[in-house]
């Protein structure tokens, strides 16, 4: 995507395990709804989306089990670190997911979380379906054999 590319974009957090466990078909960018301690929070890099997932509840699409620190100058005006954060689509896009997820049996998997250049937190989100073990060993095998190729091309020249 040409947007994540700008250099006024600030990754906050990856789920680098996704592309192992899913085979991602689709991305979508999302914004987050949070509060401003979590703002601060996420500036500051204290966040974890490895083991979070969206879900559609009520028509709207939420962020489940995300993790973010609490930011320690807002004391008792902080957040809980684990609460559900509503997620920000078009209805068109909802009901894409909405179809996806109950039809063909998807899963909806964050796999980046980042500051756009106008500095508002943005979500990466993958409608993804789930590898069996034989995929995700193709799979290795595959970023082994690459890795391999690059260390022999690089001794021949």
């Amino acid at each position: 995507m040409a947007k994540n590319s700008d250099p006024n974009s600030k990754l906050i957090a990856e789920n680098r395990q996704a592309r192992y466990h899913y085979a991602i078909e689709d991305t979508l960018e999302a914004g987050v709804v949070l509060m401003g301690s979590e703002v601060k929070s996420l500036r500051t890099g204290q966040t974890n989306i490895a083991e979070s997932y969206a879900s559609i509840e009520e028509g709207e699409l939420w962020l489940i089990n995300a993790y973010i620190a609490t930011y320690l100058q807002a004391a008792h005006f902080g957040h809980e670190e684990r609460r559900k954060r509503k997620l920000l689509v078009s209805k068109r896009e909802l009901s894409r997911l909405w179809n996806a997820v109950g039809r063909d049996g998807m899963t909806i998997v964050p796999l980046k979380m980042y500051f756009n250049d106008k500095g508002r937190v943005k979500l990466l989100i993958g409608l993804a379906k789930g590898k069996k073990l034989a995929d995700k060993r193709a799979t290795e095998a595959k970023r082994d054999w690459d890795r391999q190729k690059q260390r022999l091309m690089k001794q021949n020249y």
